[in-house]
């Protein structure tokens, strides 16, 4: 007897696996794993997500055109331009639907997101990843990757998990050698944490070329990854394709009701900013001052390193845990020294300093 058999290389996928939220024995965790908010979402997004909530018997608007325009008119974009998604994750998975498939290849930084060589391989395409240099994204090294079989490439800007960002120009110049019909997707899912002047999210890049597309996301600054909301900046045509793939009602009309809360709310979004520029570098000289190797992020998290001799990232995960604070294992992406810990509160960050003092006293 035969059953249905998955397509060949389906099985091969790892899936993907998300930032824990509990530990057994704690009845309240400190989560540092998922580079979420730590002021939540903005109160007129929860009134406008609880006001969306009498109203679940209807469909939501298919092309969430009352969000586009909002976002159309905070960033100062065409809205017939913007295509909205369940996440940004669905839209960096659309890009490769659309343009890659089988026998093609699919290039991304070594250290980029994970979500990047999955989405490869759920259309059958080949992953390619480009080694760094200094646990930043090398220009020269994706260039030389890049070849006819090159479909798209991702470039997250700033870029999960090591915090490192490309500069407007490097940017510029990565898409000027690549091939004209080679898409260059541009993940800009923290742009809103950098005030770097030399730092584009790639607006401009969308603007000027017809093959690049930036993709943004409403789960870190505005505090709504419980709603999997997230958008991209396209050209015309590549909006139509993307427009013609996705699902008829893919964003959700409270998703869509407390993001246009969010976009209006810029007193919270600048708490939140103010919030992470005083504790990214606060957090990150007192880990250093634990002689502990911090890479320098622009992101609302860090990656540190823990040497062998004191057990590693697994020892230091373990005590951690141990102390009720859930960070982020770096094994999958290739970094076994390594943990990724977000920016937390006051009281969350004050007691991972803590926990880590008493790992290496």
């Amino acid at each position: 007897m035969t059953t249905p058999q998955a397509r060949p290389g389906i099985l091969d996928i790892v899936p993907y696996r998300g930032g824990e939220s509990a530990l057994a024995g704690f009845d309240r965790v400190i989560k540092l794993a998922s580079n979420e908010s730590p002021l939540g979402p903005s109160p007129r997004a929860r009134s406008a997500y609880r006001d969306a909530a009498r109203r679940l018997e209807r469909y939501p608007d298919g092309s969430s055109q009352a969000l586009r325009e909002a976002l159309g008119q905070h960033h100062g974009i065409a809205p017939e331009r913007i295509v909205c998604g369940n996440g940004s994750d669905e839209l960096l998975d659309l890009c490769t639907r659309a343009y890659a498939g089988v026998g093609d290849e699919v290039l991304y930084s070594q250290y980029g997101f994970l979500v990047y060589p999955l989405s490869a391989r759920h259309v059958g395409a080949t992953p390619v990843a480009a080694p760094e240099r200094h646990y930043r994204a090398d220009v020269d090294a994706l260039l030389e990757r890049a070849g006819p079989r090159t479909r798209v490439v991702f470039v997250a800007n700033p870029n999960n998990p090591t915090g490192s960002y490309l500069t407007a120009e490097e940017v510029v110049r990565l898409r000027e050698g690549l091939p004209a019909d080679t898409l260059l997707v541009v993940d800009a899912a923290y742009a809103e944490y950098v005030g770097r002047n030399d730092y584009t999210s790639g607006l401009e890049l969308v603007e000027r070329y017809d093959n690049v597309v930036m993709t943004r996301t409403f789960s870190k600054i505005y505090g709504l990854a419980a709603l999997r909301l997230g958008w991209a900046y396209c050209p015309p045509d590549i909006a139509d394709v993307l427009n013609r793939l996705r699902e008829p009602f893919n964003v959700t009309a409270p998703a869509q009701a407390a993001g246009i809360a969010a976009l209006a709310d810029a007193a919270h979004r600048e708490s939140a900013r103010a919030h992470n520029d005083t504790w990214l570098p606060r957090l990150s000289e007192a880990v250093r001052d634990l002689g502990l190797e911090v890479l320098p992020s622009v992101a609302n998290f860090i990656l540190v390193r823990f040497p062998a001799t004191r057990g590693g990232a697994p020892a230091a995960d373990a005590h951690l845990r141990g102390e009720g604070i859930i960070v982020r294992d770096m094994r999958p992406y290739g970094l076994p020294d390594c943990l990724r810990i977000t920016i937390g509160r006051a009281a969350e960050n004050r007691a991972l300093i803590a926990s880590l003092r008493r790992l290496m006293a």
